[in-house]
């Protein structure tokens, strides 16, 4: 099973670079001349000799643990593979351990750990990646053994938002979430931790030795639960742009799309072929963080907003589930959400379930949901038959070629709320404004200019409907065919 991983750990990731190459691609070009150099690490061979190591990852060995389902668990493999790349680092080798439960000093049983600790001497890895989350006990357990830095999944993520967050909303957010990691993962030796020397027996120091205690730790932990709390405030303080930006699209009745789904699905490579919105696409996990907002208009011309969201992954954690709530209700305040699943993907169905398990913390069961399999031009034709069986009313597309966006317009046209009421009316010049407000919020069926003013039909919402009260002429249209 580990061949078969590390045999996709250079294209675990589906070859979507040659999207959208074009002159919106500065952020790409931004990040690519950022690398990592391998052979220049400059880690301690005994890691107890610092007390905070910065996460660099080079070379990494893999390992996880599973109960009963292999390829479950070579999928989840696959995927930190991809994590790990995405992050700077080269995947060298795996090790998998089939247990019921992880063992709580060391998660691996000791003479797996063991086996672990000579396969990365073998290799010259610095660093183990362990697929879930580790009790800070744990991780100082398993680093003991194999004398490398050790991280988990939690970790991973962790660094890859904070190599990719751009706005100053999303590095606060990215901040909070390692924060909250960290806080209770402190840890120090030696002199600075300022430890109590006791009596005698305590190496000969004697009286006059009794220091304070622990207390740069302690110090830690508060500058950090002083540094969260701001960060919580700034990003609170945030929020009023971003509901004044939402509100002013909600008054102008204007629908919006939420797009979805688990990262490197498309998303920003299918938002880009249905607004040409010039937003970043990169064959990595995690690639765009920010959510963009880009106008479209329906072919009745209707106007309502994509919203590209930050794409999910299983076991999110939930440290950053909270921190970009702010961005995940984008979703929860969307008309119809646009949940966009990699066809091509060896688990389809279970992208799917761990989105649905994300937006359910921000509730968005009532919004109706239309589900889009990506990159169907590289997907195997039976499964992707299979799937759309199995999830009725979903299309598929691909967002490289092209092939099937016309038929998902016309399907998001039919899910985009309608306007309520059907109205003729003969709107004087002198307002014009009133005019611009149907073209804007309503649906224009039919128009025409007299002089008396512009007669106009059109489909439009409660608010407007009301304002055209006076101007309203039932009969004037009669027999005109919309």
């Amino acid at each position: 099973m580990i061949d078969r991983v590390l045999s996709h750990a250079g294209t675990a990731l589906t070859d979507e670079d040659l999207i959208h190459q074009d002159d919106h691609q500065i952020d790409l070009l931004e990040r690519q001349a950022l690398r990592r150099v391998s052979g220049l690490s400059t880690e301690l061979e005994d890691v107890t000799e610092v007390e905070y190591r910065e996460l660099r990852l080079e070379k990494v060995v893999l390992t996880g643990i599973y109960r009963s389902d292999a390829q479950e668990a070579e999928t989840s493999l696959r995927e930190l593979a991809a994590l790990a790349e995405t992050a700077g680092s080269e995947v060298l080798d795996g090790l998998m351990q089939r247990r019921d439960h992880p063992d709580p000093g060391t998660f691996l049983g000791r003479g797996k750990a063991q086996e672990l600790a000579d396969i990365v001497a073998a290799v010259g890895a610095d660093t183990v990646v362990v697929d879930t989350e580790l009790a800070p006990s744990q991780r100082r357990g398993l680093e003991d053994i194999v004398k490398v830095k050790v991280i988990d999944r939690v970790a991973l993520i962790l660094d890859i938002f904070a190599q990719h967050a751009k706005s100053r909303e999303g590095k606060a957010q990215v901040e909070l979430a390692q924060l909250e990691y960290l806080l209770p993962r402190l840890r120090g030796w030696g002199e600075s931790m300022s430890r109590q020397a006791g009596g005698r027996v305590a190496g000969g120091a004697g009286i006059g030795s009794r220091g304070p205690g622990e207390t740069k730790m302690e110090l830690d932990r508060r500058k950090i639960r002083t540094r969260m709390a701001k960060l919580r405030r700034e990003i609170k303080e945030m929020k009023p742009a971003r509901e004044t930006k939402r509100l002013n699209r909600s008054r102008h009745h204007t629908p919006s799309v939420a797009i979805v789904g688990y990262t490197n699905a498309g998303k920003s490579s299918l938002l880009n072929r249905l607004t040409d919105a010039g937003v970043m696409v990169q064959n990595a996990l995690f690639a765009t963080l920010d959510p963009t907002v880009r106008q479209a208009v329906t072919e009745d011309g209707r106007e309502f907003t994509f919203t590209d969201t930050v794409g999910f992954v299983r076991n999110l954690p939930h440290q950053l589930v909270e921190a970009f709530r702010s961005t995940l209700e984008e979703a929860a305040f969307s008309d119809v959400l646009l949940h966009i699943v990699d066809a091509a993907h060896p688990d389809p169905a279970g992208q799917i379930q761990a989105v649905r398990e994300v937006l359910a913390d921000v509730d968005t069961s009532d919004i109706p949901e239309l589900i889009v399999f990506n990159k169907a031009d590289i997907a195997d034709p039976l499964v992707l038959a299979q799937l759309l069986r199995n999830f009725p009313g979903s299309v598929a597309v691909s967002a490289a070629t092209g092939d099937g966006i016309a038929e998902l317009r016309r399907t998001l046209d039919g899910m985009l709320p309608v306007p309520a009421f059907d109205v003729t009316a003969l709107v004087p010049y002198d307002r014009g404004s009133l005019v611009s407000r149907i073209h804007d919020e309503g649906t224009v069926l039919h128009e025409e200019y007299l002089p008396e003013g512009t007669a106009v039909q059109a489909r439009v919402d409660a608010d407007l409907h009301d304002a055209l009260r006076p101007y309203l002429r039932p009969d004037m249209f009669a027999g005109h065919e919309a």
